[in-house]
C-alpha cells in the first residue's frame, strides 16, 4: 500500500499563511531557500514541520506527515497531496491505463527523488513523489 509522505498549500501571501497556520496549528514554517523549488518548480518554497523530523527530515512520528507552502502560482491552485511510490514510470502507466492522466511528466528533485502530478478519474490532481 503506498502512503501519503507530503503535502503542498499554495498561497497567495507566505507570510499570511506562515503566521496562521503557526499561531493555529503550532507548525513550524522553514523558508528552504529555493527561490524556485525543484517539487514542480513552485516559487517560494517553505517547508511545513507538523510534527519533529529526524536530522534527515523525516517525521519521527509513525504515520505523520510534514508538508510546504508555496506561492500560488494561478487562482485555480488547490492543495495537493504526494503519494511516495516505488516507480514513477510504473504509476503514471497506471494512471493512464486506469483512465487517469498525467498532468506534470516526471522530473528531478536534485538528487534524491522524482516528482510527477496526475488527475484522478475525478480530475483531482496528485502528486507522485519516488525516492532515489
Amino acid at each position: 500500500m503506498d502512503k501519503v509522505a507530503h503535502f503542498h498549500l499554495p498561497a497567495n501571501d507566505i507570510g499570511r499563511a506562515k503566521k496562521f497556520y503557526q499561531e493555529i496549528f503550532g507548525w513550524e514554517i522553514i523558508d528552504a531557500g529555493m527561490e524556485k523549488a525543484m517539487v514542480g518548480g513552485k516559487v517560494n518554497y517553505h517547508l511545513a514541520n507538523t510534527v519533529a523530523t529526524g536530522e534527515n527530515g523525516i517525521p519521527l512520528e509513525l504515520g505523520a506527515i510534514n508538508g510546504a507552502f508555496f506561492l500560488r502560482d494561478s487562482p485555480e491552485e488547490s492543495q495537493l497531496i504526494i503519494i511516495n511510490v516505488p516507480s514513477i514510470d510504473e504509476y503514471l502507466k497506471k494512471v493512464e491505463a486506469s483512465g487517469g492522466r498525467v498532468v506534470m511528466p516526471k522530473s528531478p528533485v536534485g538528487d534524491f527523488g522524482m516528482y510527477a502530478e496526475i488527475a484522478d478519474t475525478e480530475s483531482n490532481v496528485v502528486g507522485l513523489y519516488q525516492d532515489l
